[in-house]
C-alpha cells in the first residue's frame, strides 16, 4: 500500500477511473486565469473536459485550491478560476509550498500540472504549448521549469509544440540534453503552436495512439523515467496566416522587452498582445489547437489503459 500525500485531493469520478485502470486525462489550470479572458477562458476549458469524454477518456483538470492539491474539479471551481483571472497565482514548482501553506488558489502550469498528475497516478496530459528557453536566454538564463520537469516527471504531454514566441531551436536543443523525446504525432516537423511548421524536426514520427502507447509503455516499465512531447500540430483548417501570426509575434515581443515585462508574467503579456493585434484570430486558433490536442491526449489514454495493469489507488 503506497503511502498517503496529505496534500493531495482527487475528486471522485478521477479515483474511481484511476484505481479502475480506466483512461484519465489530465489538465492544466493556468491556461483557465492566465492563457485567456473570462468568459472564453470557462467555455474552453469546459469544452475540452468534454471532448476529453466523448474521446472515451476521463477529464482531471488540475489547480491548488484551500490547500489541495487537486485532480479533478467541478464546474464551480473551473468558473472560480476563470472569474479571478490573473489574481490566481501562476505556479510551477517552486510555488506549490507556498501556495498550499498560504491556503489560497494556484493554477498550475505545465511544470506544476506534471508533479500533481504523477502524484496523482495519470500519466497522460494535454496542454496548448510547452514552455521553453526565451529568445534572448544566452543573456537572461529565461528558461521555462516546464523543461526540467519533462526530464524528471513520468508522464506524457500532448502539445501542440512550443510557443513561436519562444527560441524552439535551443527549446529542443535543451530537452535533447536531458533526455528527453520530441515525438511528432503524424507530423516530422515540430509545430509551432498557432502554425504546423517551425522548421524543426523531431526525434520520432508516430502515427497511431497505440504505437505511442507501447513506446509509453516500454519507457516506464525500464526505468527510464521522464515524461515525452507529443507534439501534434494545429488542424490545417484552423492554422491562422503564419504572416501575421509572425509580425504580431515580433511586434509582442518588441513590446515586452520595452516595458521590461519578464518572468512568469511574459507568457501572459505576450498571448494578450498577439490576440490584440491578430484581432482575435490567435485566440480562436488556441481554442481549436487545446480542443485538438485534449482528442489525442484521450485516444492515447485509452491506447496506454488498455495495454497496462490497472492503476494502484491514488497516493493520497
Amino acid at each position: 500500500m503506497k503511502k498517503s500525500l496529505p496534500y493531495l485531493a482527487v475528486s471522485p469520478d478521477v479515483e474511481e477511473a484511476i484505481a479502475s485502470g480506466q483512461p484519465v486525462v489530465a489538465l492544466e489550470s493556468t491556461i483557465i486565469s492566465h492563457g485567456m479572458p473570462y468568459p472564453e477562458n470557462v467555455e474552453t476549458a469546459l469544452h475540452v473536459e468534454q471532448a476529453v469524454r466523448e474521446s472515451g477518456a476521463v477529464p482531471a483538470t488540475i489547480a491548488i485550491l484551500g490547500g489541495k492539491l487537486k485532480a479533478g474539479l467541478s464546474e464551480a471551481e473551473i468558473t472560480h478560476l476563470g472569474k479571478t483571472g490573473r489574481e490566481v497565482v501562476k505556479t510551477s514548482r517552486r510555488d506549490i509550498p507556498f501556495i498550499l501553506a498560504r491556503e489560497i488558489s494556484g493554477a498550475t502550469t505545465v511544470a506544476s500540472t506534471m508533479i500533481i498528475a504523477e502524484m496523482a497516478g495519470i500519466r497522460i496530459f494535454a496542454t496548448g504549448g510547452i514552455g521553453g528557453v526565451h529568445r534572448g536566454a544566452a543573456e537572461t538564463m529565461d528558461i521555462s521549469a516546464d523543461l526540467q520537469e519533462l526530464a524528471n516527471t513520468s508522464v506524457a504531454v500532448v502539445c501542440a509544440g512550443a510557443k513561436s514566441i519562444l527560441d524552439i531551436g535551443l527549446t529542443l536543443e535543451y530537452l535533447e540534453t536531458h533526455g528527453v523525446p520530441v515525438v511528432g504525432f503524424g507530423t516530422d516537423e515540430f509545430p509551432a503552436f498557432y502554425t504546423r511548421r517551425s522548421g524543426f524536426g523531431v526525434d520520432y514520427r508516430v502515427d497511431s495512439p497505440e504505437e505511442l502507447a507501447k513506446a509509453l509503455k516500454i519507457k516506464w516499465e525500464a526505468g527510464l523515467k521522464g515524461g515525452v512531447i507529443i507534439a501534434n500540430p494545429i488542424p490545417e483548417a484552423h492554422e491562422p496566416t503564419v504572416a501575421p501570426i509572425q509580425q504580431a509575434t515580433e511586434a509582442a515581443l518588441s513590446e515586452a522587452q520595452r516595458l521590461g515585462v519578464k518572468g512568469k508574467e511574459i507568457t501572459p503579456f505576450l498571448l494578450a498582445k498577439i490576440k490584440e493585434l491578430t484581432g482575435g484570430e490567435s485566440l480562436r486558433a488556441n481554442v481549436d489547437l487545446v480542443l485538438n490536442n485534449a482528442r489525442l491526449a484521450a485516444k492515447l489514454a485509452v491506447a496506454f489503459a488498455e495495454n497496462s495493469e490497472p492503476s494502484q489507488t491514488p497516493k493520497h
